[in-house]
């Protein structure tokens, strides 16, 4: 099976991403030069913060940081001294929004100048928003740190923009829990659960409708301006963005050609085109974000084998099961075996 482009933007994120690391780590007295050395990392490459970084270089660094230290709750440290400037220009717009909806819309605008590797999804549930972030994976790498910085990162945001008396209505994460909850719990609040079908936050549909007051309109419109140019200068690979629209659609079962090309604005016909000019079908990416959605759900949390198969959008668990012997060349019990044993 042929893999995913890796030449793009997508595998750069800004440094702001690691903004405070370096200060974290030596507060825990340990040396933060040695972690960043061992993913081809130094300190000069945090010192602006609009410099692109390897994606994959950061997520492991924050993974082998919190393994070296036993600090399961690194992330959370590191999301809890951000402040909304550490977004850049965005962070403008965001201030004068006139409510935390507009706030969240405009993000996922501009989202792929902060993280082109980060999806941000927001619908409406009755009297609740529902925010879903999933990360673009990376095979072979755990990602647990990554996913809490960006939860913890966007929990931080709405809190700043909100005030400090907002609370989410609850936290989601697809990973299994802490041995320890009280940090968790510390920074988000009871209402924080883990082996849940997404990574995100659930708000009162109330608290981000409420109008909020704004402070400097015209800085915000000289803000936004740049983030436009730079929006015309930056895109997704048609292969990405089909990535990033088939992870949102495979829980609903309704994950087709038709519906993803239809979500991506084209239809059918010109998705399969722009797909095989990259050498991929259509059927040959579902497979893969399978593949990367299984192994991370096995790997990382606790949900049984009917709740993945539901979620990667299978009728039956015994569809899954044949499609992963088919894939996996074993079953998915032995696999989380032999991956837990490994």
């Amino acid at each position: 099976m042929k893999r995913l482009n890796t030449h793009t933007t997508g595998h750069l994120i800004r440094s702001a991403s690691l903004n405070g690391y370096i200060e974290l780590v030596q507060s825990l007295e340990r040396n933060p030069h040695t972690f960043m050395r061992t993913v081809g990392l130094k300190a000069d490459d945090l010192l602006d913060p609009e410099a692109l970084i390897s994606r994959d270089a950061a997520r492991e660094l924050l993974e082998i940081t919190a393994r070296a230290t036993r600090i399961e709750d690194f992330a959370l440290r590191l999301a809890a001294q951000r402040k909304l400037s550490a977004l850049g220009p965005i962070s403008l717009v965001l201030r004068e929004e006139p409510t935390l909806r507009h706030a969240l819309n405009t993000l996922c605008k501009y989202l792929k100048l902060v993280n082109p590797s980060l999806m941000l999804h927001v619908e409406d549930a009755d009297d609740l928003v529902i925010i879903r972030e999933e990360l673009l994976p990376t095979p072979g790498l755990a990602m647990r740190q990554s996913v809490e910085l960006a939860v913890s990162s966007m929990f931080k945001m709405l809190s700043e923009l909100a005030g400090p008396q907002w609370q989410a209505h609850g936290v989601y994460f697809t990973h299994r829990p802490p041995a320890e909850l009280a940090a968790h719990r510390k920074f988000f609040g009871q209402t924080v659960k883990f082996n849940q079908a997404f990574n995100g936050l659930v708000c009162l549909a109330s608290d981000l409708a409420k109008p909020r007051e704004s402070s400097d309109k015209l800085a915000a419109g000289f803000a936004r301006k740049y983030l436009e140019t730079e929006l015309k200068k930056r895109a997704h690979s048609s292969q990405e963005t089909c990535y990033q629209v088939i992870l949102a659609l495979l829980p609903s079962g309704d994950c087709t050609a038709t519906a993803v090309a239809r979500l991506m604005n084209r239809d059918r016909r010109t998705l399969h085109r722009q797909l095989s000019a990259d050498g991929l079908g259509f059927a040959e990416l579902l497979d893969r974000v399978r593949m990367d959605a299984v192994k991370r759900h096995l790997q990382e949390s606790d949900l049984s084998l009917q709740e993945i198969s539901a979620l990667l959008g299978f009728a039956l668990p015994s569809s899954m099961n044949h499609w992963f012997q088919a894939n996996f060349g074993c079953s998915p019990s032995r696999w989380k075996r032999c991956e837990g044993q490994g």
